[in-house]
């Protein structure tokens, strides 16, 4: 896989902001918030500029309060708000860089404060988990080092002995202990929670291979703006490319749980972690109640995404030459 042409890991512009933020004297935003952020907004499906992303209201939101509980769990000790935090810092880089005028860096700074608290409330709640970040907590509490392979190999063995109640114990006493949020009302750790989890994991790490794959796509834009071929992995068998974006995906999830428990929780783990294939959730969906109003997703969610106050969005082609004059 030529990565160089291809360019299939994001190359976040991470130290560039840190540098820039102590620069400014700012507050500093943890690297690895700072880096979940810029990674999950590059492969979000908006443009790019000169190696930034380019923020909208409807990629904010579409970060903090649809992708981010699928793919983060915070590290001991780290702020759960320090995601807003560097949206809100991305937001002044950008006006300073005069990609951003005065009335939309205000809009976007109001947007990543409400919003960043809200996915910090959405990161808790333990109907929202995935199979990565469960683990993560279980693994945490159990005080295995997320750095020892070994030992987090050695910890999935003993759990994979125990009695399927006893990991719904164990699952329930994480909620116990306050790692997570309990849901009232929603049965808890039953067969019906399982397969959300396992759905929810399976398609977090499909949209992660599609961005991936995607923003290749768009590279080879400049690859053709210069006169070069087209890389040898898409000339006709695109089978290891997308073996390379799974690769990939899986890593940037373990980046942001444990490093390399999604690969081990998929290939050698899948008893510990099901994902429910076609038929499987065709039937679970069809047993669920149906809603008249035909809202879904989180509790609540609609009543943010419907606000109009905050969902009108300027046009993305605003001239920047009035930029100066703000």
């Amino acid at each position: 896989m030529n990565d160089d042409d291809l360019r299939l890991a994001p190359r976040t512009r991470t130290a560039e902001l840190t540098a820039w933020a102590r620069a400014q004297d700012r507050e500093p935003v943890a690297e690895g918030p700072l880096r979940a952020v810029l990674t999950l907004l590059e492969l979000g499906g908006g443009r790019i500029r000169d190696g930034w992303p380019e923020l909208t209201s409807a990629a904010v939101e579409h970060l903090l309060y649809e992708r981010l509980y699928l793919y983060v769990q915070p590290a001991p000790g780290e702020d759960p708000l320090a995601y807003g935090a560097a949206v809100r810092l991305l937001t002044d880089h950008q006006r300073a860089a005069k990609r951003l005028n005065a009335k939309r860096q205000e809009r976007l700074l109001a947007e990543a404060e409400w919003q960043g608290e809200v996915a910090a409330g959405l990161l808790r709640r333990a109907d929202l988990v995935t199979w990565p970040r469960l683990y993560t907590l279980l693994l945490r509490a159990d005080g295995v080092s997320p750095d020892d392979p070994a030992a987090v190999r050695a910890w999935l063995d003993a759990f994979r002995e125990l009695a399927p109640e006893e990991r719904l114990a164990a699952y329930e006493a994480l909620e116990d202990a306050g790692a997570l949020d309990r849901v009232d009302g929603d049965g808890g750790w039953g067969p019906t929670r399982l397969m959300s989890v396992g759905m929810a994991t399976d398609g977090a790490r499909m949209l992660l291979e599609n961005g991936l794959m995607e923003r290749s796509y768009r590279n080879l834009a400049e690859l053709n703006a210069l006169g070069r071929p087209m890389p040898q992995e898409l000339a006709g068998d695109f089978e290891s490319f997308e073996a390379a974006a799974a690769v990939e995906a899986m890593r940037l999830f373990g980046e942001w749980t444990v490093p390399g428990l999604p690969r081990l929780l998929v290939e050698e783990y899948p008893d510990l972690a099901p994902e429910p294939g076609p038929e499987e959730i065709e039937a679970y969906l069809a047993q669920l109640p149906q809603d008249p109003a035909g809202e879904d997703g989180a509790d609540g969610q609609e009543q943010w995404a419907g606000e109009e106050e905050w969902a009108v969005e300027e046009p993305a082609e605003e001239p920047e030459a009035d930029l100066p004059g703000q």
